[in-house]
């Protein structure tokens, strides 16, 4: 087979900051994925982006492209209007955990596509393997039976799904080129318009801990993301939210699963409950159903019904007990007064180096190890206060969670005025 365009002229035209053709774009995304395009060209390529940008009408081909590489999901034979939620990533993010029954409780059908964690940001397939029996890989088939069954699914992509995305994911990632807004952009959006949801609302993370920590490139990303759902024709808004301090008071696997189920039977951190019912009433809207408050699923015990029934449906045993590390460390107040800072990147980092995270793809992660927040900005506490407990199997990583947590936390006189973001920083619609 005679190749349309050579590798390197597409290269060399990004590099002089020049817009790719569509065709050079469809040609370049499906000769990489099967394997006609080197992975160093690929990187090169990635690389030009990052510098040099693309238009708009590059970043939408570019999406397309993705998406046309593999297969589109159907729901339409669902009785229920179907609505999807992504986080861009942060440190004790488990919103998804008791977002998607409380939401499928008001009556929408919700397929949450979900990811791993990689470095310092948790994954949600992680989380949820923590729960004995359940399983993340299903079939389409599969995956269809738990909706109907329950109305909401949470599961990995199946291989179908966007495999462009898959292959540059991985590139991007030992490249230093995943802040690149067209890239993030193109593969949330290439996997969410495929799997076909009616509508999406994005949490794009913005603060220390998390990928956009700039809030100006965070609404960047966010507009980018919107116009290309909006385009797919997905009806599709973001809300930027702070991830300068994590959210809520577990970090880690088993622990952040503990804390969802907190949350669902009416209890649980307020910055979690917060945030989960600010996103179920984006969703709710988006899926046109009114009348029904998402909190009342927390007070009546619907959404933990949902809950245990999406658990069972994918093998796992809502009864169970959760694994719990073996060894813990606990981090002490050595002065009294007021927190006034708690960095989520140190924190992430730190129950990352505990064992709940990984450093390559291929990594296991320990389910019981992460970090537990004993006070937040804002809190008093005083002289031996726990500050933080470290969780881990093995007592040799708390040297390293220690060395990561080095000036995260803050603690100064009382009265002290703090500084950090609000909850939700801004909306693009």
């Amino acid at each position: 087979m005679v190749e349309p365009f050579a590798a390197v002229d597409v290269i060399k035209a990004k590099r002089d900051r020049h817009e790719l053709t569509g065709a050079q774009i469809d040609w370049v995304v499906r000769a990489y994925t099967r394997g006609v395009v080197a992975d160093e060209q690929m990187a090169a390529l990635a690389m030009a982006i990052l510098l040099n940008g693309m238009t708009n009408d590059e970043i939408v081909r570019w999406t397309t492209a993705m998406i046309d590489t593999g297969v589109r999901m159907d729901f339409s034979s669902l009785p229920r209007p179907t609505v999807d939620k992504h986080s861009t990533g942060g440190v004790g993010d488990k919103i998804t955990l008791p977002l998607v029954p409380i939401v499928a409780a008001c009556g929408a059908a919700v397929p949450q596509l979900s990811g791993r964690g990689l470095g310092h940001t948790g994954g949600t397939l992680d989380k949820l393997e923590s729960i004995p029996g359940w399983r993340a890989s299903l079939s389409n088939d599969e995956m269809m039976e738990v909706l109907r069954e329950t109305g909401g699914v949470i599961c990995a992509a199946g291989d179908g799904l966007a495999p462009a995305d898959r292959k540059l994911y991985a590139l991007r990632d030992v490249t230093g080129t995943v802040e690149a807004i067209p890239l993030i952009a193109s593969s949330i959006m290439s996997k969410k318009i495929a799997e076909g949801a009616g509508g999406l609302v994005l949490d794009v993370k913005t603060g220390s801990g998390a990928f956009m920590s700039d809030p100006a490139k965070a609404r960047e990303l966010a507009e980018t993301m919107v116009r290309l759902g909006k385009d797919a024709g997905v009806t599709t808004r973001a809300l930027i939210t702070a991830m300068d301090v994590p959210l809520g008071l577990a970090v880690g696997n088993a622990v952040e699963v503990a804390e969802s189920v907190e949350v669902l039977a009416g209890g649980g951190p307020a910055d979690v409950v917060e945030l989960t019912l600010l996103l179920a009433r984006e969703m709710l809207d988006l899926a046109g159903i009114t009348g029904i408050d998402p909190a009342s699923t927390l007070s009546d015990g619907s959404a933990m019904d949902v809950w245990r029934r999406m658990i069972a449906a994918q093998g796992g045993d809502p009864d169970a007990p959760l694994p719990a590390a073996r060894e813990s460390d606990v981090i002490r107040a050595e002065t009294g007064g007021v927190v006034t800072r708690m960095d989520a990147m140190g924190i992430g980092v730190a129950a990352w180096r505990l064992g709940a995270g990984r450093a390559r793809k291929e990594d296991a992660v320990v389910a019981g190890a992460g970090v537990l927040l004993h006070a937040k900005p804002g809190d008093h506490v005083s002289v031996g206060d726990p500050l933080l407990t470290l969780l881990a199997d093995e007592p040799a990583r708390f040297a390293l969670a220690r060395e990561a947590l080095d000036g995260a936390v803050e603690v100064g006189p009382a009265g002290t005025t703090i500084e950090r973001l609000p909850l939700v920083i801004g909306r693009v619609d």
